[in-house]
């Protein structure tokens, strides 16, 4: 007839009552992520869909288009030679009507200087940081662009630009932004509540494991959880391909500048933003390509920051009754700001049973059938509808279930920086070492999404904090 009613009871029986409870509490959260992605998924069903191309509804003539609008291109550099060049001649490459580039250079020692004052790019600026202003973090770099945006503007070339037709881009030294990126963000900015635009980042180098797990990971950001929150106007910004009104920055100035210092300073500029009134969107429609970084160490570095600004977004909860749109929006704005809290709460789970199995004689799977199936659920259900979601067509959808095991293996493969990242927080450590690049190859141009590693599979593919390095 089926399965003992009281099998739910009797879950955790013979477990010590602490361990029960903490079970429990992950059931809960486990579920509660499940409903999350289901929430999500529905939510951003229209932006996964164009709003441009054959399907897309024709073009309305009131509204602005790209030639609408400044376009005013911000690239943080510090000790980029190796990307530095490539960067800006894809810049100047994008379709923009109007833009200006300005390179921000804090303080580099290698040849990134040399290599800024040989490009002969038009609108190409570049501002030089010097000690001791310099290297003094991102957001200090940012800022002192912002007010150099402010001069410029100042400028009478300059006088008919208004604040709400000047788009402040931000582009990493090693972004690759689509041509067409310009059309795709004037389309969403037509709503003019929206404050900024978040692109889909994705990963240029993806031809081993672990760059095709970040490509994965950032795809799966990118259109599930962004399209969603775009849906309710809570979408967050990502740093490298991201898009803001120049009114919008000026409603969150912080003593002369919109960012503050944070790790991730994107993060906390973005759910600020949204705190403040403001919409925040995301475009799938166009990408902004970066290097995944190849290596383990390096790896951990650059989430173990990234981590950390996760912990220091957690006072940004305090905001989140100020979110604008549906109470689904602000809930999921709790859940996301709680996301390191989250992490932990499961990677202790899994730590207090295994400790269980080994020396409590506890056994780690439920003996009955329907709960093994339930756990399985929980436990791969939200990677799997992710990954599908991700995918583009029959192979697309096919490659997602097959990458579901080995994406899992990587998710908790960075698990440990989570516990790095809070030790970090705790103790005070905030400074950080840069991510090193690697060299640029030719053939590393963008494509279709990967299927699995190594491969080419096409299929329409970040992270909650960062996308930048």
């Amino acid at each position: 007839m089926g399965e003992p009613a009281g099998d739910w009871g009797d879950l955790y029986a013979g477990v010590p009552l602490g361990f029960q409870i903490l079970f429990w509490i992950l059931l809960v959260v486990a579920v509660s992520s499940f409903v999350s992605i289901i929430t999500l998924a529905v939510a951003g069903r229209r932006y996964r869909r164009p709003v441009s191309g054959r399907h897309a509804a024709p073009p309305d003539p009131e509204q602005p288009g790209e030639d609408d609008y400044l376009w005013v291109f911000l690239v943080p550099a510090l000790n980029e030679e190796v990307t530095i060049a490539d960067s800006v001649s894809r810049l100047a490459a994008t379709r923009a009507t109007h833009r200006r580039i300005l390179v921000i250079d804090d303080g580099s020692e290698d040849r990134t200087p040399e290599i800024l004052a040989g490009l002969d790019e038009p609108g190409l600026r570049v501002l030089t940081r010097r000690a001791p202003e310099a290297r003094v973090g991102k957001g200090a770099a940012l800022n002192d662009a912002y007010r150099q945006v402010e001069r410029m503007l100042a400028e009478p070339e300059y006088a008919g630009w208004s604040s709400e037709r000047v788009v402040v881009g931000i582009v990493d030294a090693d972004g690759r932004l689509d041509p067409d990126a310009p059309a795709a963000v004037a389309r969403r900015l037509a709503d003019p509540s929206v404050g900024g635009v978040q692109l889909l980042v994705r990963i240029y180098n993806r031809h081993g494991f672990l760059t095709w797990a970040q490509d994965v990971e950032f795809g799966s950001f990118g259109l599930v959880y962004q399209a969603g929150r775009a849906a309710w106007g809570t979408a967050n910004m990502g740093g490298n391909g991201q898009f803001n009104r120049l009114s919008a920055l000026e409603a969150i100035d912080v003593d002369g500048g919109p960012w503050r210092d944070r790790l991730t300073e994107d993060q906390d500029l973005g759910v600020r933003m949204v705190q403040s009134g403001w919409r925040g969107s995301h475009s799938n429609e166009a990408s902004i390509h970066q290097q995944g970084v190849p290596g383990l160490r390096r790896l951990y570095r650059q989430r173990t920051r990234w981590a950390q600004g996760g912990w220091q977004s957690i006072a940004l909860l305090a905001g989140v009754g100020r979110t604008g749109g549906p109470l689904v929006g602000r809930i999921d704005a709790v859940y996301y700001l709680l996301t390191p809290v989250l992490q932990l709460a499961a990677g202790l789970g899994f730590a207090a049973a295994i400790v269980l199995a080994v020396w409590g004689e506890v056994p780690i799977v439920p003996a009955s059938t329907l709960l093994v199936l339930c756990f399985l659920v929980l436990g791969f259900g939200p990677g799997l509808i992710t990954l599908v979601l991700r995918g583009r067509g029959p192979g697309g959808k096919l490659s997602a279930v097959v990458a579901v095991v080995p994406y899992t293996v990587y998710s908790w493969l960075v698990f440990p920086v989570v516990l790095i990242s809070l030790g970090r927080q705790v103790v005070g450590r905030t400074s950080w070492r840069k991510t090193d690049r690697v060299a640029i190859e030719t053939h590393q141009d963008a494509d279709p999404p990967s299927g699995g590693p190594g491969s080419q599979e096409p299929g329409r593919a970040g992270p909650g904090g960062s996308a930048g390095s």
